[in-house]
Parts: C-alpha cells; sequence; structure tokens
C-alpha cells in the first residue's frame, strides 16, 4: 500500500516537472529566447564586467554628487516608511480582529491596504508621474503606498496575535475601548511593529533606486544619467554606493531588532 502511495507520488512529481519544461520551452520560443545562447554569454558578461565596470580615479571626483543622492535617498525612504506607519497603525487598529468597530470599517481598512500591498512600488510611481511629473514627491507617493499596504497587513497581524490576558484584564476593570488599545494591545505589539517598520526602510531604500530612475530623482537618477551616457566607471561607483549603504542599514536595523526583541 504504501509502496503504491510512493509511486503516484513520483508520478505526480515526474508530470508536474514535465510539464513546468515543457512550458519553459514554449515561453522560449514564443519570446525567441534561447536558454543555450543565455548561459553562453555569461562569460563574456563577466569579462565585460571586470574590464569596464569598474570605478576610475576621474570617478571618484563624483563622489560628493554620489553621497548627496544616496542621502537623499536614505531620507526619503525613512520619510516615506514613517509616514506609513502612522497611517498603517490606525488603520491596522481598525482592520484587527482584536480591536475592529464593526466588520464593515474592518473590511474597507483591509481592502485599501491589499490593493495599496498589490500594486507594484514602480507601478505607484508610472501612476504617480502622470500627476505630479519627475520630482522626488512622486517617488515620495510611490513608497509610501506600498509601504502602507504591506505595514497594514503586518500591523493587522500582529495585533490579532496580542497578548489576550492583558486585554481580558482591562476589559474585566470596565476599560474603553480605546484604553485596551493604548495601554495592552499596542505596548505588546510595540516590539513586532518596529521590527516591521525597520524592515520596510530597509526594502524601500533598495526599492527607492529603481524608483529614482523613473522619477529622476535621488540615486536612481545618478546611476541612470552616468549609464545611459555610457559613462560606466561613475556608474559602478554608484552601483558599489549602493551596495555599501544597504549593507550599512541593515547591519543597524539588525543591531537595533537585537537590543528590542
Amino acid at each position: 500500500m504504501k509502496m503504491d502511495t510512493f509511486r503516484k507520488k513520483n508520478n505526480k512529481i515526474l508530470l508536474v516537472g514535465a510539464f513546468i519544461i515543457i512550458l519553459s520551452m514554449i515561453c522560449s520560443k514564443i519570446v525567441e529566447f534561447s536558454t543555450i545562447e543565455g548561459i553562453a554569454s555569461v562569460p563574456k558578461a563577466i569579462g565585460w564586467l571586470f574590464t569596464e565596470f569598474i570605478p576610475t580615479k576621474e570617478a571618484f571626483n563624483k563622489m560628493p554628487d554620489i553621497v548627496s543622492k544616496l542621502i537623499e535617498t536614505i531620507l526619503l525612504s525613512i520619510v516615506a516608511t514613517t509616514t506609513a506607519a502612522i497611517f498603517a497603525l490606525f488603520f491596522g487598529v481598525m482592520g484587527s480582529r482584536a480591536t475592529r468597530i464593526n466588520g464593515i470599517i474592518s473590511t474597507l481598512s483591509r481592502l485599501i491596504a491589499s490593493i495599496s500591498r498589490n500594486i507594484p512600488d514602480a507601478v505607484w510611481a508610472m501612476i504617480f508621474l502622470l500627476s505630479f511629473g519627475q520630482n522626488i514627491l512622486t517617488g515620495y507617493f510611490a513608497l509610501f503606498f506600498v509601504s502602507f499596504g504591506v505595514l497594514t497587513r503586518a500591523f493587522i497581524e500582529t495585533i490579532d496575535e496580542a497578548s489576550n490576558e492583558a486585554v481580558e484584564a482591562l476589559e474585566a476593570t470596565g476599560a474603553s475601548k480605546t484604553q485596551i488599545v493604548f495601554q495592552a494591545i499596542i505596548p505588546s505589539s510595540l516590539t513586532q511593529m518596529i521590527s516591521w517598520i525597520l524592515y520596510m526602510i530597509e526594502t524601500n531604500i533598495r526599492s527607492s533606486t529603481l524608483i529614482g530612475i523613473l522619477t529622476g530623482t535621488g540615486i536612481g537618477f545618478i546611476f541612470d544619467l552616468y549609464y545611459k551616457n555610457m559613462n560606466y566607471a561613475v556608474a559602478s561607483l554608484v552601483v558599489i554606493s549602493i551596495i555599501i549603504a544597504v549593507f550599512i542599514i541593515e547591519f543597524i536595523s539588525n543591531s537595533v531588532r537585537r537590543v528590542i526583541l
């Protein structure tokens, strides 16, 4: 009996694997992509990377401009995330089963968060480009709406998992809904919420590079400018600066998490 079950399971795995391979071959044929040619071009691409995409002494003269735009990108990510977190906290309280006022408001809060979360930040940037043009406000809104959606979902789940003992104790003393939220639920959820906010700041710093290319702001704009002008030495220095900044922010974020958790 066990042998038959094992064979059936293996047959299902083989069928799924065959389906994925056939689907990949069909899609490659449609888009005229050759996997073999792609793999064969990897050594040449690596060779170009290590010959052309290397900072030169002249490229380091642009370092003040790069650092300035990098700081602008980091600050924009922090502002967008923290303001989104304030709105997300309100919608999280409204959407949570533990703190909701009624089912309609809870469903509406979850729906708004779902729409914000499921539209990618690049699409939000393109939407706001039509209204605000290429400026820092467009980048801010693009990061804000995605952060708001993700954090609202995270805050709802965090509040739902909050300690029920503290809530029940306050309810037994006749505490109001507001008192329960601010004296029981938020204090017990705060460390997890801070962790989510730090995670979103890290994510937004990475995302803001692409957003900057679309909106003509920040470090993304600097990279796009030099790359399109085929000044690969400066473009590579921009990429290295972004990587170093992301590692530093992640290190700081992880250190804060270890302290609060």
